[in-house]
């Protein structure tokens, strides 16, 4: 990009002032580097908006044009447009959060970031740089955006660097990508040595919902496919296994919605986090398996430390993740089907005995004092309850009752023929994991039939548990 006024310069190869960019031609606002990519600046627009194109766009494909655009909480509704450092509204006194889109097939403008913008900055005073890379990102040829991706991630590895030269340090860099823009900041941190203060990442174009944050990343973010579910930072959070997501369609005849709505849902936890209506506990476990049978509900290894939150608060974690010998913690927990996505967990142990071994869900309704009704489905698949032996499980509500005043639990075998079995428990125990100073609830001596709902007065445990 070159500086307000500059004049229109020969075919030639030559430096831009003050940027260390080879340019080989320009005119007027547009510079074409050496690599190929285009920068732009347009100064008939009063307040820069990102770029938007049609579906044709992406069917014909796009060659290469970056914008970056510069908000603040002095500029918050009209941005500016970065030619270099040199700025009205740039202060690399605070940090710098660059927000990075991914692959655009159909050529439109990602929706969610003005809301993460603004978001951003309500809960800090910093410098967002919107990286807007549309030409380049739209087309229908996935290859070509996610080669046009390494070189996006070049232009910013000079911006950057030009940032450092006036006075910026690496530890205020923070990078939020999503999708290809993950590999783009992903190939930043490889290009500063992992270096910078952190990077954010969330996959989701036809995988799984993951995202993971980088306290430094002495690698790159490799291309695989169309995203990643592999852990790749120093920590990966895997909502609802990563897979599957409550809320969005389960077919296809949902049309565009069903491959958008999982893969989407990274960035608006993301964003839920910003919020903070509600804090999303994650825990750490070796899989989501394990996470849903109630074996990974404790957080030792954090200590003094709480369990991590989700999203953008992370950060609070940052010293001591980096310190650990394992180089990844994998995070898992459940969400609600639509905003803020919390959930209230508790942590069921039952202990049966029938002779035989019962295998079937279990579904939870809780009831306070007011006779408001919170239902959770305790499991996703049937678990297995022996005579004698602890079965452990993970159940979550939308809402949190501080008084609970009746339980209410149904066993499904999910037989729709043959006998209806019973499940006898000897104890069943509730204790809450978001709250956990709350003292525990129990109940002794029930008997379940198969898709009988059975309601009862919890009492305190004896002796305290």
């Amino acid at each position: 990009m070159a500086r307000k006024g500059a004049a229109q310069a020969a075919p030639s190869t030559h430096s831009v002032p003050g940027q260390g960019w080879q340019v080989e031609k320009a005119k007027g606002n547009v510079w074409v580097l050496t690599s190929g990519a285009v920068l732009v600046s347009d100064p008939r627009e009063t307040c820069p908006a990102f770029t938007v194109l049609s579906f044709g766009s992406a069917l014909i494909g796009t060659d290469l044009q970056v914008k970056l655009l510069l908000y603040t909480r002095q500029n918050e509704e009209c941005a500016e447009e970065l030619n270099s450092t040199a700025s009205k509204y740039l202060d690399l006194t605070k940090k710098t959060t660059f927000i990075i889109h991914g692959y655009r097939p159909t050529g439109s403008a990602p929706i969610w970031i003005p809301k993460l913008a603004c978001l951003l900055l309500s809960a800090e005073d910093m410098n967002i740089i919107v990286v807007d890379w549309n030409r380049g990102a739209a087309t229908v040829i996935y290859r070509n955006a996610s080669r046009n991706g390494r070189r996006v991630a070049e232009i910013l590895k000079k911006f950057v660097d030009e940032m450092l030269m006036n006075g910026a340090s690496l530890d205020s860099i923070h990078m939020i990508g999503v999708s290809l823009g993950a590999h783009i900041s992903g190939f930043v941190g490889q290009m500063f040595d992992g270096q910078l203060g952190r990077i954010t990442v969330g996959f989701f174009w036809f995988l799984p919902c993951h995202f993971t944050t980088h306290h430094s990343l002495p690698g790159y973010l490799p291309f695989a496919g169309l995203g990643y579910a592999d852990a790749l930072g120093h920590i990966d959070f895997y909502p609802n296994g990563g897979t599957d997501q409550p809320g969005c369609p389960p077919t296809v005849f949902a049309g565009l919605k069903y491959f958008k709505c999982d893969h989407q849902r990274s960035v608006y936890l993301f964003m839920a986090s910003l919020q903070k209506s509600c804090n999303i506990t994650t825990y750490p476990c070796e899989s989501y398996r394990s996470y849903r049978k109630g074996k990974c509900t404790s957080c030792e290894s954090f200590q003094p430390m709480p369990c991590p939150v989700l999203g953008y608060y992370a950060h609070e974690w940052k010293s001591h993740l980096t310190q650990q010998s394992h180089a990844v913690t994998s995070m898992y927990f459940d969400t609600a089907d639509e905003e803020p996505f919390c959930l209230y967990h508790y942590f069921v142990d039952i202990v049966t005995w029938n002779k035989s071994t019962r295998r079937g869900t279990l579904s939870v309704v809780l009831v306070d004092s007011t006779g408001s009704r919170a239902e959770s489905k305790v499991n996703h698949e049937a678990a297995a309850f022996q005579q004698y032996q602890h079965t452990s499980l993970l159940v979550g509500f939308k809402r949190d009752f501080e008084n609970i005043q009746r339980i209410s639990v149904t066993f499904s075998t999910g037989s729709a023929i043959g006998p209806k079995f019973k499940l006898r428990i000897l104890r069943m125990r509730l204790q809450s994991l978001t709250n956990p100073g709350r003292p525990p609830l129990c109940r002794y001596d029930v008997v379940l039939t198969d898709e009988a709902e059975l309601s009862f007065r919890p009492i305190p445990c004896a002796g305290g548990g």
